[in-house]
């Protein structure tokens, strides 16, 4: 066996859990994204969804998507910068400018490419990037492939952010990346403070609003909105994966700032522009979005239920202000075994273990859709509160 090979047939920790019959991740979903879905023929609950605005099966979305592929093709054929830019990709591109709220936006073939084509392409080998402990991902891809200086504060945490910038150089480009709304646990950043020491400290904001957009903000233009600093937002990126009920992803700055990224930022200039049928079903989600304001209010209504609900039978829940509820369990075998337990009990949530959160604080992370029913809701609840027993049980995968 190749070195290479030797390395990953180490490499065994999926199968043990697979073993013991408790494998979380890589369940084959057999029919759409929706409040209720089938897993291995059986109908479950569905509370791991980021489809917040429930748009993902909507028909006007699928009719959308059927009619671009019968102008346009299966897919670009090519980067955008050459051959693969489409008249939809620029209609795309004004519609969501105007959503946001920004001059100018450009578009990515996903959300996580936005990140990390442009923030190396924002900063040079002088400039500092700061961000959050907790960010995504892909700001910390984007962050190592920078040639600038990274620096880290603690959560959410004002006073160490502000620390943190007196470490810079204010000659120097100083850019502060924080996701808006976090993906596990479900607060907001405060970007009025962040905003705040920006100003003070001559630094830019990027915002990473992926689970933000069509959630939060007038209209569901975003975390920025919410605040009401967009014009103090110098650079917002959002995804189609979430709300948008599609796939891609997108910057939204200023008119220089995006002209140079559509030259620099190589995600962008070397992958295929997204396909048709995507840029189609986001330009008719955005329509229903603000056609349909009463989506996002159930959307709210819903979780302010749910989180009533579950504060009621004791859940711990933490600091969410939005559709994301972690219910924390605590160590990572007893998260695997509950989240198997309420799957074979009808409901599927997700379980989520270090690096995602910190080490012995594993959450289920339990997320609302704007057309969940209260009933829904109310099975959803009593699952969790019956699965409740197994917590302390390790490697137990009884029925109730």
């Amino acid at each position: 066996m190749k070195s290479l090979q030797q390395k990953f047939s180490k490499f065994t920790l999926p199968q043990f859990f697979m073993d013991k019959g408790i494998y979380p991740f890589y369940h084959s979903l057999e029919s759409g994204q929706d409040t209720e879905v089938y897993i291995r023929g059986k109908k479950v609950l569905m509370f791991g969804s980021n489809s917040y605005l429930g748009l993902t099966n909507h028909p006007r979305l699928i009719e959308a998507a059927e009619l671009a592929l019968r102008k346009y093709g299966t897919g670009a054929s090519g980067s955008r910068l050459m051959n693969g830019n489409l008249d939809l990709h620029d209609e795309l591109e004004n519609k969501l400018a105007e959503f946001v709220g920004k001059p100018a936006v450009t578009v990515f073939s996903t959300g996580f490419q936005a990140n990390i084509g442009t923030i190396p392409s924002l900063v040079g080998r002088n400039d500092y990037l700061l961000i959050d402990e907790k960010s995504h991902a892909s700001i910390i891809e984007g962050c190592r492939l920078a040639f600038a200086k990274t620096l880290k504060y603690k959560h959410n945490d004002m006073a160490s952010l502000e620390k943190t910038l007196q470490r810079t150089n204010p000659n120097e480009i100083t850019l502060i990346v924080t996701d808006g709304v976090f993906s596990m646990e479900g607060d907001v950043a405060p970007l009025d403070k962040i905003v705040e020491l920006a100003d003070k400290y001559n630094a830019s904001i990027m915002l990473d609003d992926a689970h933000g957009l069509g959630v939060m903000g007038e209209g569901g233009a975003g975390t920025a909105s919410s605040f009401n600093l967009t014009h103090k937002t110098d650079v917002i990126m959002g995804t189609f994966s979430k709300s948008l009920a599609s796939l891609g992803g997108f910057i939204a700055s200023d008119k220089d700032t995006i002209n140079y990224l559509k030259h620099h930022a190589r995600s962008l200039i070397f992958s295929a522009g997204i396909p048709p049928a995507s840029a189609a079903t986001v330009l008719k989600a955005l329509h229903i979005i603000q056609e349909e304001p009463e989506r996002i209010n159930r959307l709210w209504e819903n979780t302010a239920y749910a989180k009533n609900c579950l504060l009621q039978e004791n859940f711990e829940i933490g600091n969410s202000t939005t559709p994301i509820i972690p219910i924390f369990i605590g160590e990572d075998v007893k998260t695997y075994t509950i989240a198997s337990v309420l799957l074979n009990n009808g409901m599927y949530v997700n379980p989520v273990v270090h690096p995602a959160v910190d080490k012995g604080k594993a959450i289920l992370r339990f997320s609302l859709m704007a057309t969940h029913t209260r009933e829904q809701i109310d099975r959803a609840i009593d699952i969790l509160v019956k699965s409740r027993a197994f917590i302390g049980k390790e490697l137990v995968l009884n029925t109730i």
